[in-house]
């Protein structure tokens, strides 16, 4: 085999191993979402998975090509790829379902491992071991042109997904496929290390490339100083912790758009392929000033409103991510060693990704009431590039000023968020801001519940209007028409979503309410700081828990009417709007009753989703479009209405405000096997 044709089996294996490695991500990561509430933590703890496990493979790779022969890594290598077919195909069992009692965090983990790890970890160690045998070959200058390349790979993997491969294909084809896809990599994973312990029997110097090729030169094989490890581990970490907390800040604070943390992972994992292909891309000239600049940007629209609007806020945080990285993984390029340290220069770049990663996804949320990892991530960025310049003391002095003035902008925001709120705090499923609004007259004060960018309920604080419905939920929406115009004798009302516990003001004597709610501090604020629960004629009924999963072990409830609220946020719970969890409704429903859905949503259109299912079932639906003129504490709401009896849908205060939802010809109706919410980006 010639040189040309061997380095197509080591692209192939490299490109492929990365390839499935993002793809396995969104692909387990949706079919867990539905246990745990659809919350978009899961995807950050899915990421700690990864990283983690990422930092496991390049451990591996570091320690098999410090202590074992080619040989003998050969047939380790082959047994272990051999053992991980045991795992396909990936399918998560059911027996992985919460109760509700346990951490999510810790359940997502040990699910992750129990139906990925050992084929994932194989994935992880391709790239670094691959590339440890490229560089003892005659092509070795080139070796890190085939990180760049991996990279490449993951960032085509992440895009393809959402455009191509999620709306052509049900959940079950997508882990089968990819199952076929890992074993086919297995085969030609096991074939390069065959013939590497067949051919490589001796160490070649690399060649130097000539000053006209593309390829990096490789650096000569210095020991690396302690100084070098403190790096590789440092620029890696924080590039890591700026992706997931700029991820959660546009999310969470801007705005609430599905697939939003698609983009600043591609713009990270660009950066990587830039910085690692050549050279010419990094240069300090251009990258330090804009540094700089958009380290001063992004610190002080966190305490400013312009950090909140979506047409400032979400350029200025993606093209922030995007200079920030180039500089942290540009750094991190310059400071590679020779082809002896490769593997170990791999595993701190790998371990730094894995502390940043594990800093915000899992430690931030129990330690910071609100999301300011991004203010310390920004703060830290400024300190490390001191550490990097520290042989211009001009400069130096530059980024210490720089992290100041971040660490300024923090104090502020900390201070701006807690001078106005009564309360806030934090979980796994996002921050909580309860805080007051004072009006003109002072009739018009209300107390608000926040989630980030998303208003969850508001009540106003005078004695004789405490009662009245707010926000979403006014007497000429859909869920107030549906209740008002339920029969008359006692109503038996469920809820998916408390917020501030709103709806609780339609119960009268003898109703009950029966609230589903996932986030136990949600329960905790609606008691403390929200007078609807202990105000409600009704009784109140509370299960905590993912509602989909709860309804499913209940008993038939014999509800008048079921309001699911949960779809306003970024990452909306799509189990909530499938064929099968339209069944699971049905079963808890009088033959009369109502199922509102609540879709007012200014980046999905949720109601012909809705209508397609019901379509299904054989039910009816119609959509209730309100403006809400009546009051400046009521919003425009949609909510769509479903009913087995098209009678229930024509009672006068219904029909009166209803419209019939129109589809798409060939929508397929979504299943827990199929749904597509790009298809119904607004």
């Amino acid at each position: 085999m010639g040189h040309p044709g061997i380095q197509l089996l080591f692209a192939g294996t490299i490109f492929s191993s990365a390839f499935l490695l993002f793809l396995v991500q969104p692909l387990i990561a949706k079919q867990i979402l539905p246990w745990f509430g659809g919350s978009a933590a899961v995807w950050s703890i899915c990421m700690v998975f990864f990283q983690v496990v990422l930092l496991a493979g390049y451990a591996y790779s570091d320690w098999v090509t410090r202590h074992l022969r080619m040989r003998a890594q050969a047939v380790l290598h082959v047994a272990l790829l051999l053992a991980s077919l045991a795992f396909l195909p990936i399918v998560v069992s059911a027996n992985w379902k919460p109760t509700g009692a346990e951490d999510p965090a810790w359940r997502i983990l040990g699910l992750l491992f129990g139906t990925i790890g050992l084929p994932y970890f194989l994935l992880s160690t391709t790239g670094p071991l691959v590339q440890s045998w490229v560089a003892r070959t005659p092509w070795g200058a080139q070796v890190y042109r085939y990180f760049s390349l991996s990279n490449l790979a993951s960032l085509l993997s992440l895009l393809s997904y959402p455009v191509l491969i999620e709306p052509r294909s049900t959940l079950l084809q997508q882990a089968h496929g990819w199952s076929w896809g890992y074993a086919a990599f297995v085969v030609l994973c096991a074939g390069t290390t065959l013939y590497m312990a067949r051919r490589l029997t001796a160490e070649v110097v690399p060649q130097q490339s000539s000053p006209g090729q593309a390829t990096q030169a490789v650096v000569e094989d210095k020991p690396p100083r302690v100084a070098d490890y403190l790096l590789w581990l440092a620029l890696p970490a924080l590039a890591s912790w700026l992706l997931l907390a700029v991820t959660n800040h546009i999310t969470q604070n801007v705005a609430a758009v599905p697939f939003l943390w698609v983009l600043p992972l591609s713009l990270y994992l660009l950066t990587f392929v830039l910085c690692f292909e050549s050279d010419r891309w990094y240069r300090r000239g251009v990258f330090l000033p804009l540094a700089a600049v958009m380290l001063l940007l992004c610190a002080f629209g966190l305490q400013h409103h312009i950090g909140a609007e979506v047409r400032i806020a979400l350029p200025l945080y993606v093209s922030g991510l995007f200079v920030l990285c180039m500089f942290l993984h540009g750094e991190t390029a310059k400071l590679r060693p020779g082809p002896r340290y490769l593997t170990r220069f791999y595993l701190m770049m790998s371990l730094g990704g894995a502390l940043g990663g594990v800093t915000v996804g899992l430690v931030a949320p129990h330690v910071l009431v609100a999301y300011y990892e991004l203010g310390l991530g920004l703060m830290l960025t400024a300190l490390a590039a001191a550490a990097v310049l520290r042989q211009r003391v001009w400069l130096r002095v530059c980024c210490v000023v720089l992290a100041a003035c971040c660490t300024l902008f923090l104090l502020l925001q900390v201070g701006s968020d807690r001078s106005g709120a009564r309360s806030l705090q934090r979980n796994f499923y996002g921050a909580l801001l309860v805080y007051d609004t004072t009006g003109d007259p002072p009739s018009d004060n209300v107390r608000q519940l926040a989630h980030g960018s998303i208003k969850h309920g508001s009540q106003f604080l005078d004695p004789e209007r405490r009662h009245e419905p707010t926000t979403y939920y006014g007497e000429t929406s859909g869920i107030g028409r549906a209740i008002d115009s339920a029969p008359a004798g006692p109503r038996r009302v469920g809820l998916i979503g408390l917020g501030a516990g709103t709806l609780a003001t339609y119960g009268r004597s003898g109703d009950v309410y029966r609230f589903y709610e996932i986030n136990p501090q949600v329960f905790a604020l609606a008691d403390k700081e929200f007078s609807f629960l202990r105000d409600s004629e009704a009784r109140i009924e509370r299960v905590l828990g993912d509602a989909r999963l709860a309804l499913e072990r209940e008993p038939a409830q014999g509800f008048d009417v079921l309001a699911v609220d949960a779809f306003s946020g970024d990452s909306v719970p799509v189990h909530l709007l499938t064929a099968e969890a339209m069944d699971v409704y049905l079963r808890h429903m009088k033959p009369d009753g109502v199922i509102a859905f609540h879709v007012t949503n200014r980046f999905l259109a949720l109601a012909p989703v809705i209508a397609k299912v019901a379509e299904a079932r054989g039910l009816h639906a119609v959509l209730v479009h309100d403006e809400a003129e009546q009051s400046d504490w009521l919003h425009r709401t949609d909510w769509v209405l479903v009913a087995r009896d098209p009678q229930v849908l024509a009672r006068e205060l219904i029909r009166e405000a209803a419209t019939p939802i129109a589809t798409k010809p060939g929508q397929r109706p979504w299943t827990d096997d199929f749904n597509n919410l790009l298809g119904v980006l607004k």
